[in-house]
């Protein structure tokens, strides 16, 4: 019997509780207010390279993902979180060398009685 084993890597860079405010909501009221969202993310990433030689040059730069993540929502002007966690997630695996994200978008106080409602999506790359 022939076995071949296949290293999996399973490598995530994360950022965790990233606020930016943005304009989102289908009310109204909201159309004309910026609000406070939080993105949670995960994103594999193959690490081995940037850690064999301590090279940042090879490492996932979280400080620019978190700048696309905000230049995305400055300008964004969606009714519907889903809508923006796609922006998010597309444009982010299309400019970086990730394979998978796992984002979570969230928006406190957008029901009074909850603590936090939002919405949580896994995308895959294409590449």
């Amino acid at each position: 019997m022939n076995l071949e084993w296949k290293a999996v890597i399973m490598d995530q860079v994360f950022i965790e509780g990233l606020e930016v405010e943005t304009l989102i909501g289908v009310y109204d009221w909201e159309r004309t207010i910026r609000q406070r969202v939080i993105f949670d993310l995960e994103m594999d990433y193959d690490c081995r390279v940037a850690a064999e030689g301590d090279a940042l040059d090879k490492a996932l730069d979280y400080s620019a993902v978190a700048e696309m993540v905000r230049s995305i929502t400055d300008v964004a002007s969606y009714q519907l979180l889903e809508t923006l966690a796609e922006e998010v997630a597309s444009a982010l695996l299309a400019n970086f060398a990730i394979s998978r994200i796992q984002l979570r978008l969230s928006k406190p106080g957008a029901v009074p009685a909850a603590r936090n409602v939002g919405i949580k999506i896994v995308r895959m790359s294409e590449k």
